[in-house]
């Protein structure tokens, strides 16, 4: 199908700075954001995910400068992007969790469990959107490969957070609590009353 140029524009030094700023600002709000909604619903384990991911957003900026990648307006989409999967794998570990402490099982096995039975769908989304990444990185221009490599290594990286920094705070503050877990980890109070019924 041939391509056709409907329309192009120039962006001076100034719009551009400015366009890059608001960017920023934008995925530390929305990052802000995330975090706050993670701690709200999903209480102890949310808190953890919050440190996690910001240990991610660390870890993909040494990455980033390491390899030498720039930050441009679609690099900076690819990083919010890849925050947006970090969390993802939280919810889905977090949720498994849920379930398996609604089930009756102690703290440490629905911990365990969880990460466990969420690791499948976690890998498999991510192997996909990596996939696609190469795709663009071997096929794009250099607009779309920026995007396409502040993904990669931002998924990378959300994928060593959740399933290796998460899980070790888990298991550390795990023994903290009761044998079930309480009110911090079902998120409800409601909900864990009528597990314990």
């Amino acid at each position: 199908m041939p391509v056709e140029l409907i329309s192009q524009q120039s962006v001076g030094a100034t719009l551009g700075a400015e366009s890059l700023t608001k960017s920023l600002k934008a995925g530390l709000l929305g990052t802000l954001i995330v975090i706050i909604f993670m701690i709200v619903y999903y209480r102890l384990p949310g808190l953890l995910a919050a440190i996690a991911l910001l240990v991610y957003a660390a870890l993909t900026m040494a990455i980033s400068k390491l390899i030498g990648v720039t930050l441009t307006l679609s690099g900076i989409a690819g990083v919010i992007m890849s925050i947006g999967m970090a969390v993802d794998a939280n919810v889905l570990i977090f949720e498994r969790m849920k379930e398996e402490l609604r089930q009756g099982k102690s703290l440490k096995a629905a911990t365990e469990e969880g990460f466990l039975r969420a690791w499948p769908s976690i890998r498999d989304s991510n192997l996909s959107t990596l996939i696609t990444c190469v795709m663009l990185i071997w096929f794009g221009t250099s607009f779309v490969q920026g995007f396409a490599v502040t993904l990669t290594v931002g998924i990378l990286v959300s994928m060593f957070t959740a399933i290796t920094i998460t899980r070790t705070m888990m298991r550390f503050v795990a023994p903290w609590f009761a044998e079930k877990g309480n009110v911090l980890f079902l998120g409800h109070k409601k909900e864990h009353l009528t597990t314990n019924n």
